[in-house]
């Protein structure tokens, strides 16, 4: 049976940490009287480090109590290393359509000019099929370059709370992609990890002028506005987030603020 769906039913955004706020950002340029509810669960970050039946059961069994309490109208999981591993599971559990964020290898081959493409994620979305799949559909002829920076999580997670990310944190990102065989001529670098725009002028300064970024968020935000054409929405509330471990500090606050996110509520 199907529910109408009331204007002000929320768009679910959800992610390990605070990485998807640069996918809320995007939907609400979209978007912008979409009614959002910020998902984190920080209580199980890192995902990265965790095995894919860990990270699956995890975000299915979340998203499945999330949407029976929030009723979303849609949910969007704004995290790769969930995506590539739980999509189709989530897809199968749950009633409500599901915007997943892939590695924007895509539109990437569509702009580099020397053929080769760097990726940078976590060690998870690394070593997924899913990347390859994506490689082999929309990246032939071209070569992709992939390195695992999971340290640049931390280094977004601390520029959100205001404190100063280890500049060698940055330069290790470059090493791991500029070292490998053809490294030298990457002009184009998929950011498949929705933390990593967070620190893209950090990125931009240790890879220097001649590369270009490109991430998910403004695709993930034109699915998400198709989806939900036509449809009704009304925010009735500020924006609000719901962590799954307690927000440590109030260091967050002036970051979510800045996102429009005016409270945090422990689910």
């Amino acid at each position: 049976m199907t529910h109408a769906i009331g204007p002000n039913a929320p768009i679910l955004l959800f992610d390990s940490g605070v990485g998807g706020l640069s996918v809320l950002a995007e939907v609400r340029k979209t978007l912008p009287g979409a009614p959002v509810i910020y998902a984190a669960d920080n209580a199980g970050l890192p995902y990265g480090t965790k095995s894919e039946a860990e990270v699956a059961a995890r975000v299915a069994g979340l998203l499945g109590r999330m949407t029976e309490r929030f009723h979303p109208r849609l949910a969007c999981i704004a995290c790769n290393t969930a995506s590539t591993i739980a999509l189709g599971m989530v897809r199968d559990v749950l009633h409500v359509p599901i915007v997943g964020t892939v590695p924007a290898i895509k539109p990437a081959a569509a702009m580099t000019e020397t053929g080769v493409i760097g990726l940078l994620g976590t060690a998870a979305t690394v070593r997924q099929t899913y990347v390859d799949n994506l490689q082999a559909e929309f990246a032939t002829g071209k070569r992709l370059l992939r390195h695992a920076a999971p340290r640049l999580v931390e280094a977004a997670e601390a520029r959100l709370r205001g404190k100063e990310a280890d500049p060698e944190i940055f330069s290790e990102a470059v090493k791991g992609l500029r070292e490998q065989p053809d490294g030298d001529r990457i002009d184009t670098v998929v950011l498949a990890c929705t933390h990593f725009p967070l620190v893209q002028e950090e990125l931009a300064k240790a890879f220097g002028p001649a590369v270009t970024f490109v991430d998910g968020a403004t695709g993930i935000a034109r699915r998400i506005a198709a989806l939900t054409e036509g449809q009704p929405l009304e925010r009735i509330q500020p924006d609000y987030a719901v962590f799954t471990g307690e927000p440590l500090d109030q260091s967050l606050s002036p970051a979510l603020a800045h996102f429009g996110i005016e409270r945090v509520e422990i689910f």
